[in-house]
């Protein structure tokens, strides 16, 4: 009985069905409806179960195998199967007196038999009380409903609760009996809503489920998105097809949301397929990769005879059960997504190609190809999808005159059109050069890298054609899928293609620049800097300064030179680049290069030719830095969730090493050692970006193994520094002085020594951070360490303003304001031991108490108080179960009660809320900050200050 999971989104419902089974409700016979799969069977069923527990005694009205000539006789059978169940002794006495009474008054005698079922329910309740449940109502043969209406109405017996469950009954001219005439109350249960949704998936998975899944499971349902059984369903379906994965602690999808489906059991597709499945398999599999309207369905006819005709008649019955929608235009589309992807599983008698090609000949034999696809570029999908059932000399002319037309108002059908046309054109072919490129620039200017990188075919194609002369077309597709293999955080040298690749950018000198930029950017392996790139002019053909979203040389060179020192930076920036680059961002430019941040230092550079449509991983991982900075730490790390899993799918285990890094980092400091570990055995020993190496040192030194963790972390440096790789390293140097300096002050002061080096060679906002900082808590020098946390709260830099504060804590004249400041950002960031640690040794230091929110202990029990304590020092559910007496489900009662009534989420920012005294209430955020502006929760001074 434990075991049983609780009903989701239901406990209402289940409420007010258990009350009309125990009699305590108003009404004597209550009906729940709702949709298929709503749920009224697991309503029914929860009710029951609670009154059974307390001892009260609910029957089933067995209907569906009963027999009888006549509506009353049904119902006689299954009363017999409902008083073989009172046990008081009566048992043959009333069953003989009802056969009786249906022997006697046959077909004619109904409503005397009806009374007579009813004068013995009422004995039989009299003597052993009992509730009757009655499911699928609305399945009812009409005879038996009517017969079952008329008892409800005219001879149910008094005290006798019943409760029957059904689908909602449409009005029509069957005249069907409606179960909701003979109720005294209707409870209709709505779809489940989005929390609810969350929650139900949760309970089946056991895990969380990432918000990523829960958005792709309400598009692929539509209107079914709140309901459980159509929910479990493709749940069930991608337990089947292995699209789910565990990572770190959430649930998420591997694959995309084409591939959310319902099982072949669903209502919704038996319905569906209930008079044959081949037309509606047709349907959902040409309707996948085509726009289909009314007036195409003509074109399919003649194309398959078979469907004359089922096809009009089927697509007239889908659109009547809603099934199918059809827009103002007479777009055809399923409007559950998931149930034609069931149907696509299915098997299909006909060649769906050239259901496809049937539909653009229909049109193409009256226009022409090239006016077809001006006048209907949606038929560019069809001519992809028909594939080598379609003739190339109707569909090249058809895509190419779609896409030009499709370029600038809907560029994902454009770029499938390009690339379906370049798959036809042979590579020797004048004007696929001229294709390419137009390919090429769309994708860029778009943001679609993912399309970019599709085009890598037809151009390893062209550069392996040693007769062609590798104009401007192929060389700018070149460096323009170089460009998006970086931006999805992939190496150009991934892959089999790396001997042509080696031997075309040998000619391309700006390709060359694009695949040595990645390893510098956290990307792939750490390559030379190309020679030849150094000298060589832009090239004419190709965009220079100004134009487009592909860098020049001379911005490469700059994007470079940013992870290096300020002198390599500085000449780089010589030229053009720096008339179009202000301090500001320079400044910017520099801090994304030590996270790694491709597409935040891309748009340092480029300004108003950055793309930032789109959805690379690049720009993920831009939205992840900036988050992490800003101190959303959850929101980072779904970002991390989502580039690891967008990594994995495309088959890149080698992407987003950065953001792994960033991961580690955020639960390492949030005291979760087993997680951060494990996003770190996922980055290869290989990666030499200072962000990798800054999470390992922290990782590893609060595992337990300090020596170890400051020993790797110094090779680390050197080896970072001699690849040129500065931009970070001052926050891997500030961390080895910050764990060294109590026992270990000789590497604590090596440490400052490099950090000064390092401000002399690079000198970035963070480098001087860096360095005050090492000052501060070295020489104990607070206006630098003030300084510090001024420059880092101009960056947003969350984490630095909290190291500072601690530092400041330590050293300032007057601790507490820093020590309040620095309790706030521990809150914020929801920060686990290390910083709940770091916090408690600044105060230990000064000798003075940590801060506690006036609100820290109002209105907790003392239990309560304990409980939470047990929680902040770290102890487990079974721990805290041993010491308080219980069972572990109790603390996990307890907990979630805790966790509604604070609004904290996890037992981490549990423990952080306690540390700061903010349980009950926003937190203690002090009225003016440490530096004199004004805090959040500052009120205004009076009129006129």
């Amino acid at each position: 009985m434990e075991g049983r999971a609780p009903l989701v989104g239901r406990e209402r419902e289940a409420g007010v069905v258990a009350d009309a089974l125990r009699q305590a409700g108003t009404a004597r016979t209550l009906l729940v409806t709702g949709a298929a799969g709503a749920g009224k069977s697991a309503v029914l069923d929860a009710a029951r179960h609670a009154v059974a527990l307390e001892g009260a005694k609910v029957l089933r009205l067995a209907w569906e195998n009963a027999t009888g000539p006549t509506g009353a006789a049904v119902l006689a059978d299954a009363v017999c199967g409902v008083l073989t169940k009172v046990h008081d002794g009566r048992l043959p006495a009333r069953v003989a007196a009802v056969r009786r009474a249906r022997l006697r008054f046959g077909d004619e005698g109904e409503l005397t038999l009806l009374s007579m079922l009813g004068e013995t329910l009422a004995d039989a309740a009299c003597h052993v009380p009992f509730a009757l449940v009655l499911d699928d109502a609305d399945r009812m043969p009409p005879p038996a409903a009517i017969a079952l209406q008329l008892m409800l109405r005219a001879f149910w017996p008094a005290g006798l609760p019943v409760v029957m469950a059904g689908r909602p009954v449409p009005a029509g001219p069957d005249g069907a009996p409606d179960p909701a005439a003979a109720a005294d109350r209707v409870l209709d249960l709505a779809p489940l809503g989005p929390d609810e949704v969350g929650e139900l998936v949760g309970q089946r998975l056991g895990r969380p489920a990432e918000s990523a899944l829960l958005a792709a499971m309400r598009r692929s349902l539509g209107p079914l998105a709140g309901n459980p059984a159509a929910v479990l369903s493709v749940l069930t379906a991608l337990h089947e097809d292995g699209g789910l994965a565990d990572l770190d602690g959430r649930i998420g999808l591997t694959g995309t949301q084409d591939a959310l489906r319902l099982t072949a059991d669903a209502e919704p597709l038996r319905r569906v397929t209930a008079d044959g499945t081949d037309t509606a398999v047709v349907l959902a599999r040409v309707v996948h990769h085509a726009e289909l309207r009314l007036e195409d369905l003509h074109g399919l006819i003649p194309a398959c005879a078979a469907l004359s005709g089922d096809l009009g008649r089927t697509v007239d019955r889908l659109v009547r059960e809603r099934v199918l929608t059809i827009d103002r235009e007479g777009r055809l589309a399923f409007a559950v997504p998931a149930l034609a992807a069931a149907l696509r599983t299915l098997p299909a008698c006909h060649d769906v190609r050239s259901l496809h090609a049937a539909v653009v000949r229909t049109v193409a034999e009256r226009l022409g190809p090239a006016t077809t696809g001006v006048c209907h570029p949606l038929l560019a999908d069809h001519v992809a999808a028909a594939g080598p059932a379609l003739h190339d000399a109707v569909a090249v002319p058809l895509l190419l005159a779609a896409a030009d037309r499709d370029a600038r108002s809907h560029h994902p059908r454009a770029a499938r059109a390009y690339l379906s046309a370049l798959r036809r054109l042979p590579p020797n072919y004048p004007a696929t050069l001229g294709v390419l490129r137009e390919a090429a620039e769309l994708g860029l200017r778009c943001g679609d890298h993912t399309g970019v990188l599709a085009l890598g075919e037809p151009i390893l194609a062209g550069l392996r054609d040693p007769y062609r002369a590798h104009g401007g077309g192929l060389e700018f597709a070149t460096g323009a899928w170089a460009l998006s293999a970086l931006h999805e955080h992939r190496s150009p040298w991934d892959g089999g293609a790396a001997p042509v690749l080696r031997g075309a950018f040998a000619r391309m000198p700006r390709a060359a620049m694009l695949a040595a930029l990645g390893g510098r950017y956290g990307i792939g392996p750490l390559t030379p800097w190309p020679p030849s790139a150094e000298a060589a002019p832009d090239d004419g053909d190709l965009p220079r300064d100004g134009h487009g979203p592909l860098p020049s040389q001379a911005e490469l060179r700059t994007l470079a030179a940013a992870v290096g020192g300020h002198e390599e930076l500085a000449r780089a920036l010589r030229g053009p680049v720096r008339k179009e680059m202000g301090e500001e961002a320079v400044g910017r430019l520099c801090d994304a290069a030590a996270y790694g941040d491709l597409a935040g230092a891309l748009e340092a550079v480029l300004g108003e030719r950055s793309v930032r449509a789109g959805d690379s991983t690049a720009l993920r991982y831009h939205d992840m830095v900036r988050d992490y900075l800003a101190g959303r730490w959850d929101d980072a790390l779904s970002a991390a969730r989502g580039i690891e899993r967008r990594g994995r799918a495309d088959g890149g285990p080698g992407t987003g090493q950065l953001a792994r890094a960033l991961a580690a980092e955020i639960h390492c400091f949030r005291g979760d050692l087993v997680r951060a570990r494990e996003w770190l055995d996922l980055i290869p020993r290989t990666v030499a970006h200072p962000l990798v190496a800054r999470a390992r040192l922290g990782v590893r030194y609060w595992s337990g193994q300090p020596d170890t963790a400051l020993e790797e972390a110094w090779q680390d440096v050197w080896r970072a520094r001699r690849s040129g790789l500065l931009a970070g390293t001052e926050r891997v140097l500030l961390r080895i002085l910050e764990f060294a300096e109590e026992s270990r002050p000789r590497q604590a002061r090596q440490a400052r020594e490099q950090l000064a080096a390092l401000q002399a060679e690079a000198d970035t906002a963070m480098t001087r951070e860096a360095l005050l900082v090492g000052r501060g808590v070295l020489d104990r020098d607070a206006d630098g360490a003030h300084e510090a946390y001024r420059s880092a709260a101009r960056r947003g830099d969350r984490h630095m303003m909290l190291y500072c504060c601690q530092i400041l804590a330590e050293v300032a004249d007057d601790p507490q304001p820093w020590l309040a400041e620095a309790a706030r950002h521990t809150h914020l960031l929801s920060l686990g031991r290390p910083g709940r640690v770091l916090l408690g040794r600044s105060a230990q230091r000064r000798n003075v108490p940590l801060p506690r929110g006036r609100s820290a202990r109002k209105g907790l029990s003392e239990a309560e108080v304990r409980l939470i304590g047990m929680v902040s020092d770290g102890a487990t559910n079974r721990q805290i179960a041993a010491r308080l007496a219980c069972s572990e489900k109790t603390v996990e009662q307890r907990l979630a009660r805790l966790f509604q009534r604070t609004g904290r989420r996890s037992r981490v920012a549990l423990a952080a809320a306690w540390l700061d005294g903010s349980l009950t209430g926003p937190g203690p955020l002090p009225d003016v900050l440490p530096d004199g502006t004004a805090g959040p929760g500052a009120r205004p001074g009076p009129s006129g200050d």
